[in-house]
């Protein structure tokens, strides 16, 4: 048998130790495991694998994510296992209600497809991790020990094109800062306003310089980027770091 869940969010721990003694040390704590999946024989050869962990205990089990959601809402686990694909309420759906409801349980999402799409809307609803169905069933116990570490968790093969993807994003941000330090400050001011989506007119009147004299450092612009639209101007303040992606643009 598993120990008693002494860290729940929903009840309080009891506390190890009496005021006349030496504290008394405390025992791991067993990690509570909800199990959302369709396919009964996969819930129940998950459930079987887990109860041969000492620190995990399975504490419910659902066949969609409606359900999910109810169970979350009355056992409030440490961790869930929610699969992607599922009748009445799909994984990805169940896991923004979850958040919502509890937040501090961790989903971790198992899935057969693990194209960047799923992995980017995973990253978005707030999932502690994603593993791909093709991963090995030995890989569970350590990715629900550490989404409940607060650590997020991937499939090897998911996890290196992740790493693959910043590596990128950062080369090009250094990229972009370099062709910046071309520009004057003034060339600077122009350039975020562009890609907030001001017009050459309400550039002019917050610049306080004439149309003529905006146009003309526009083109500078565009020459020392060598890139000649506004949208590609706007992508460019993005990957530079001088506008913030949660800044309203116009892609024009």
């Amino acid at each position: 048998m598993h120990s008693p869940h002494l860290h729940s969010p929903c009840a309080g721990g009891a506390e190890q130790k009496r005021s006349d003694e030496a504290p008394v040390p405390i025992p791991p704590c067993t990690i509570t495991v909800l199990l959302a999946e369709d396919h009964a024989i996969v819930r129940e050869g998950l459930r079987a694998f887990l109860d041969r962990e000492d620190d995990i205990e399975v504490v419910g089990e659902a066949r969609n994510g409606r359900r999910a959601v109810e169970l979350v809402r009355q056992l409030c686990p440490d961790v869930v296992i929610m699969d992607v694909g599922m009748p009445q309420l799909n994984g990805m759906e169940a896991t923004r209600q979850v958040r919502k409801i509890s937040p501090s349980t961790k989903v971790l999402l198992l899935s057969a497809h693990s194209a960047d799409a799923y992995i980017e809307q995973a990253i978005a609803i707030g999932a502690a991790g994603y593993l791909d169905k093709l991963a090995s069933v030995h890989e569970l116990p350590s990715a629900i020990r550490e989404v409940y570490q607060g650590l997020p968790f991937y499939s090897p093969t998911i996890s290196k094109r992740l790493r693959a993807r910043d590596a990128l994003a950062i080369a090009q941000r250094k990229f972009a800062t370099k062709k910046a330090s071309l520009l004057s400050s003034r060339e600077m001011e122009l350039l975020q306003l562009i890609a907030e989506g001001k017009a050459n007119k309400e550039c002019a009147a917050e610049l306080q310089l004439s149309h003529k004299t905006i146009e003309k450092h526009r083109q500078n612009l565009m020459d020392k980027l060598n890139i000649h639209n506004t949208a590609g101007l706007t992508r460019y303040a993005i990957a530079a770091g001088i506008i913030e992606v949660s800044v309203p643009v116009t892609l024009l």
